[in-house]
């Protein structure tokens, strides 16, 4: 090794940009970059809001248009009739995993004519998506979930990462400006128990508009909604599958009760209560 190479391998090493090629090598603080920038794709997609009661489960995802000569793409797509799933990140590499998922499905109703448990669904997923972490050749995928699904347990909401990890949740949130929505879901945890089918869409499309700039409204075309209830995962030979409470995508004009309830948003609502203690403190000095 000649002495420029050796100066320039250092240099590498000490900008840390050696270890952002190979997923497989960890840095000097014990990150692998490759799969915090899948992290990155995440958090740069449009967001998806998802949240669970007793009975239902529901997503609520806000749909982007590359121009305006372009359709909005799809954030919420199904895998079976108890099983959906909401994305923020490369629709590519949701679309190839989605189809995965959909296999696995079909493979159970095949083979063992029932409904595959969502849970074991989760930890396929991520097994899969772990092993691209560190198998030479592939990269980590550049999207995440929150994935509505039902079993004799009840409704179920989960998370799934590029790093491999799944995670449970009452309430979640994924994508851009994600944080005001976990916000709003916090203030509101304990009404999401006890709450009814529409009651969720609502809670889950207030939370949706709080990732919004001040400047943009909440529109009807830019959003979908997914539910699913009791009974959808019902054996498929019993007459309970009639009756069950399968997995539906609402859309457009279908959500235009919902959106006639919203009322204003908690940031319009502060800022109102700022203006109003604005005057009241202007009255009061000019009584003084």
């Amino acid at each position: 090794m000649t002495y420029a190479s050796a100066a320039a391998r250092l240099a590498l090493n000490a900008t840390g940009a050696v270890y952002d090629v190979p997923k497989f090598v960890l840095s000097p603080q014990g990150r692998l970059h490759q799969v915090e920038y899948a992290l990155e794709a995440v958090k740069q997609g449009s967001a998806v809001v998802g949240l669970r009661s007793r009975t239902h489960a529901v997503l609520v995802a806000l749909k982007r248009a590359p121009s305006e000569l372009a359709a909005h793409q799809r954030k919420v797509l199904k895998i079976d009739h108890h099983i959906g799933i909401g994305f923020a990140g490369l629709t590519s590499d949701a679309r190839v995993l989605s189809h995965y998922m959909r296999q696995l499905a079909l493979s159970s109703r095949l083979m063992y004519t029932r409904p595959l448990p969502i849970s074991r669904l989760m930890s396929t997923l991520a097994d899969r998506a772990q092993l691209n972490t560190m198998q030479y050749g592939k990269r980590p995928y550049g999207v995440g979930f929150l994935v509505i699904g039902v079993d004799d347990t009840g409704p179920h909401l989960y998370e799934f990462n590029p790093t491999g990890n799944c995670f449970e949740y009452h309430a979640m949130s994924l994508g851009a400006r994600n944080q005001s929505a976990k916000t709003y879901l916090e203030r509101h945890l304990d009404e999401f128990a006890g709450a009814s089918r529409d009651e969720l869409i609502l809670h889950g499309l207030r939370a949706l508009r709080e990732t919004l700039p001040q400047n943009k409204q909440l529109e009807r075309v830019a959003v979908s909604v997914a539910t699913v209830g009791p009974g959808a995962d019902a054996d498929p030979r019993s007459s309970a599958v009639r009756d069950g409470e399968k997995f539906s995508l609402l859309e457009g004009d279908d959500l235009a009760a919902w959106f006639e309830q919203l009322g204003p948003s908690e940031r319009e609502q502060a800022a109102q209560a700022r203006a109003d203690a604005d005057s009241e403190r202007r009255d009061a000095m000019d009584e003084n």
